[in-house]
């Protein structure tokens, strides 16, 4: 038995990724992770070193299989992603204490946001693994920023008669002692968020944002301005979480069979998209692959120059295709995230010289996928579980990817230009002066004037602009 599994892992690699044991029957028995796959494996040739449980199961693998990932914490998500999804018999039954984070929301009158490691119950909703304990806590703040939801015990929530310091930071909504009216609303909110469906509400925060700046409410603004910020940094963090699968792609063999779909020879290949938020910051962005995966050198962003495209997503495509052309005429092939019409532009911009492949998203982004071929011809006998289809796929996802940081960090820099570059004589050195004094612009509108004056370097004339800026008094 020993040398049998001997041969099963010889040609394991000394690299992290995750590792499935079969029966003979070809069913699924263990999903397990490791830092350096060949080191693990062996852990397993001698049984008798074995756990009474782990020996069973053990004795019933007739295959392994191993998937290499670029890191340990890549190999973490990967393992949890096919423990639910493939229900290992025996990652069901060896429950060893080694769970990875993950989120939860309690069933109750105000539910609580938890963190938690272990076994799965009823009595409450379940959000993750996280890759580390530090990436849930940040999710965490983020929720109490945006949503306001509790994180203490019912017995600590029920046994108190005042607020605590949560409350005070603004970081619950204190149902312990407060009348609560939008508290299932922020619940739904928190549930959006931790499922990635961030994009609507950022929308409609920015939405709510402009509105209170109109009215010239620059506190309620500053907080909604601090809300997107806080949302943005987390939806980041999801994308790069949701690249570890790439790594597992097989890119000169997937490429190939690319190639024999779409009978064309490539080098490389343009993956185009492009986003805006109700018209304004409107950008786009090109990543491009090849047989040796992504070719990062000729990834390009595109500041829209026709503004009067703005808004339009085919004009806007048609803008930023025109000009990678001219930039790089070398492309094979043109990949465009979106149906017909945005096909159609696409081939009238290359005239037949760039062949063009649409990825259309159906009913769902993702599972629902079906292709607009270079013949203009629309195809959607692509099998969902092939290698092709995942790495089109990626690609897709890699362009949406590159375009939405881009335009998030493009909205960025208008949220963080704060109220107080509308007032005259306050420029960035003292704006990093307040800002490093007060911590946030919200604590500069609260502060009366003697607090102001003594702002290291700020002086008594800005200091006084500064307090009857916000508080409408002349002096």
């Amino acid at each position: 038995m020993n040398i049998q599994f001997r041969c099963l892992i010889e040609n394991a690699p000394i690299s992290p990724g995750i590792y499935k044991m079969y029966d003979r029957d070809g069913n699924i028995l263990y999903v397990g992770k490791a830092k350096n796959l060949l080191n693990r494996l062996r852990q397993y040739i001698d049984i008798s070193k074995l756990e009474t449980h782990k020996q069973i199961m053990r004795s019933l693998v007739t295959r392994v299989e191993w998937e290499i990932t670029n890191t340990e914490q890549e190999a973490l998500v990967l393992e949890q992603e096919l423990i639910k999804t493939l229900k290992p018999k025996y990652n069901i039954m060896l429950t060893d204490g080694k769970m990875y984070p993950m989120l939860a929301l309690t069933k109750h009158e105000f539910p609580r946001l938890l963190k938690f490691r272990g076994k799965i119950s009823q009595k409450k909703d379940v959000f993750g693994p996280y890759p580390s304990v530090y990436a849930l806590n940040d999710t965490i703040k983020t929720i109490q920023r945006v949503c306001k939801l509790r994180t203490c015990t019912d017995t600590f929530m029920n046994n108190r008669s005042r607020p605590c310091l949560l409350y005070q930071i603004g970081r619950c909504s204190a149902p312990c002692c407060l009348q609560q009216k939008d508290y299932d609303k922020n619940v739904q909110l928190a549930r959006r968020i931790l499922t990635g469906d961030s994009e609507p509400i950022v929308a409609d925060l920015t939405k709510q944002m402009k509105d209170f700046s109109d009215k010239m409410d620059f506190e309620n603004a500053a907080i909604m301005r601090d809300k997107i910020s806080a949302l943005t940094q987390t939806t980041n963090r999801g994308i790069r979480q949701n690249l570890s699968y790439t790594s597992n792609l097989q890119w000169d063999k997937n490429v190939s069979e690319l190639e024999k779909w779409i009978h064309l020879k490539l080098n490389c290949v343009g993956v185009f998209d492009n986003s805006h938020l109700f018209g304004k910051h409107p950008v786009g962005a090109m990543i491009a692959f090849g047989h040796d995966g992504f070719i990062k050198s000729s990834y390009r962003h595109f500041k829209l120059q026709d503004m009067k495209r703005s808004g339009n997503d085919i004009a806007m495509m048609e803008e930023f295709i025109t000009r990678a052309i001219k930039d790089n005429p070398k492309l094979d092939l043109i990949i465009v995230d979106g149906g017909p019409a945005q096909w159609n532009i696409a081939n009238k911009v290359s005239n037949g010289r760039i062949p063009v492949l649409g990825i259309a998203k159906g009913v769902v982004r993702n599972g629902d996928e079906h292709f607009i071929m270079p013949d203009g011809s629309e195809n959607r006998t692509l099998p969902k579980d092939s290698a092709l289809f995942l790495l089109l796929r990626t690609v897709r996802d890699e362009a949406h990817r590159f375009v939405i940081t881009y335009h998030r960090t493009i909205r960025a820099k208008q949220l963080t230009a704060s109220v107080l570059d509308e007032i005259e004589g306050i420029g960035p050195i003292r704006k990093k002066q307040l800002l490093h004094h007060y911590g946030s612009v919200r604590s500069i509108m609260d502060a009366d004037l003697k607090s102001l004056l003594h702002v290291k370097g700020l002086g008594k004339n800005a200091a006084k602009k500064i307090y009857a800026y916000f508080h409408s008094e002349v002096l």
